[in-house]
């Protein structure tokens, strides 16, 4: 049950808990508990509203930031990333596999020269940061599940 209340609040997190209940054969004070007991494990983090930036602020500029760090005596990656995701710029931080980079920075700006900036002042700053390479999101067309230009596909999956 905790996967399938996941996977409706991830596509409709403003579910009332009477829909939820019923697409779940279950009452809506039982799935009120269910996601409070959800959220006080810490499973659920959060809520957070998809934008359609085209439609809400056109000048907003989001960016990928690849980073090569030497990772720091005792701690690893662990405080790099915490000093980063303290930046208000700073949308999201992972810990990536490759060998190419190590850590992925999601940032907005109000426009290119803001994520320069941030990108030359305060990352390349940063100790123990070797190297960053920095693509601009030219448009969204999918987050976090959800299609952002308002066309869902067919039941194939074709258009």
């Amino acid at each position: 049950m905790k996967n399938e209340i996941i996977r409706i609040l991830q596509q409709n997190a403003r579910i009332s808990n009477t829909a939820l209940g019923e697409a779940l054969g279950i009452t809506a004070e039982q799935a009120a508990e269910e996601i409070s007991k959800l959220e006080n494990e810490g499973v659920i983090r959060g809520y957070s509203v998809i934008l359609d930036d085209e439609k809400y602020d056109k000048s907003t500029v989001y960016a990928t930031i690849e980073l090569k760090v030497t990772p720091q005596r005792d701690c690893g990656f662990d405080d790099i990333a915490k000093t980063i995701m303290m930046y208000d710029e700073v949308e999201s931080v992972s810990l990536m596999s490759s060998g190419a980079y190590d850590l992925s920075v999601e940032v907005k700006g109000n426009d290119l020269r803001d994520v320069a900036f941030f990108v030359s002042e305060r990352l390349a700053t940063i100790d123990g940061i070797l190297s960053t390479s920095t693509h601009f999101i030219l448009k969204k067309y999918k987050e976090k599940g959800i299609f952002i230009d308002g066309e869902e596909p067919d039941e194939r999956g074709l258009g």
